[in-house]
């Protein structure tokens, strides 16, 4: 099974128990002791060397108030309940601080699509307190051709110059790369492409090729 960056992957409690022993210094708070039983999801994340071939590589990311602390944990394929996209901004937005809402609607407006994920997107995943006053909304578009990203990269600048919080975010291609939008917004010649096992520059006008 292939796991997207930003995927969201659930497990079924019963197997989230041997998860926990690999990491005993957290055994004890309730927040992670009881994160499948919950229903929380935790999310992929790329594949190291320690890591199993047959396993799914997956992280836990804490709230502030757990120290943000970022869990790595490697599961068996079968302990894998079900798999989701990030949550849309469309969904999330009522988790947002009322501050955000006029940026959030003009992202709507132009990209119905848009995803988050990041501390907004945890916050309404798991009901937590991630979000801060020094949090920005982290993004997701997806293009399917170079005057998509052209013109969704267009539409945002305005609406990031508006915002009261930072705008970041990627746009991602069918092929599954991953382009900060501010980087393409700089024109630069050669921009830095994330995928699920790698990250790589890539010629401006070859991210689709």
């Amino acid at each position: 099974m292939y796991f997207e960056r930003h995927q969201l992957v659930y497990l079924y409690p019963a197997s989230w128990s041997a998860l926990i022993e690999a990491h005993g210094d957290t055994r004890d708070l309730a927040e992670v002791a009881d994160w499948a039983m919950f229903g929380r999801p935790l999310i992929a994340r790329r594949r190291l060397c320690s890591d199993s071939k047959d396993s799914v590589p997956l992280g836990l990311p804490l709230p502030p108030s757990l120290g943000k602390r970022r869990l790595s944990f490697a599961a068996p394929l079968e302990a894998v309940a079900s798999i989701a996209s990030p949550p849309r901004i469309a969904d999330v937005i009522d988790a947002a601080p009322v501050t955000w809402r006029p940026a959030l609607e003009a992202l709507l407006a132009v990209e119905p699509n848009t995803r988050c994920f990041g501390s907004l997107a945890w916050q309404f995943l798991t009901d937590l307190p991630y979000l801060s006053e020094t949090s920005d909304i982290d993004l997701l578009w997806y293009a399917s051709t170079l005057g998509d990203v052209d013109r969704i990269v267009a539409a945002i600048k305005p609406i990031d110059a508006a915002s009261t919080v930072t705008l970041d975010g990627e746009i991602v291609t069918p092929g599954g790369l991953a382009i900060q939008w501010r980087e393409w917004a700089s024109g630069a010649h050669e921009v830095l492409a994330k995928s699920s096992d790698s990250n790589r520059l890539v010629a401006r006008d070859m991210v689709f090729s």
